[in-house]
């Protein structure tokens, strides 16, 4: 769904600098720090860095882009001395 909504100037400006950076569209930038911050309000006691890492691990793994984890030892832990 589409709709027309009028934005601050300042925070267009800044959008559109950030969206510069990280190869989005002004539109895209905007949906981005939005999610971010639906995130962040969720769980506040998460940094925006985890979110960030989260947010691309779950693009990767929708992609596919995943390997399974392979134990590098063998051994067993020994629970107890029976």
């Amino acid at each position: 769904m589409t709709k027309e909504i009028l934005l601050d100037k300042n925070f267009i400006r800044e959008s559109t600098s950030r969206a510069k950076v990280s190869g989005r569209s002004v539109v895209q930038q905007i949906e981005y720090d939005a999610k971010i911050g639906r995130i962040a309000i969720d769980n506040p006691d998460l940094s925006y860095a985890f979110i960030e890492k989260a947010l691309l691990a779950k693009d990767e793994m929708e992609r596919g882009e995943i390997a399974p984890y392979v134990r590098k030892s063998s051994k067993t832990p020994k629970l107890s001395d029976e």
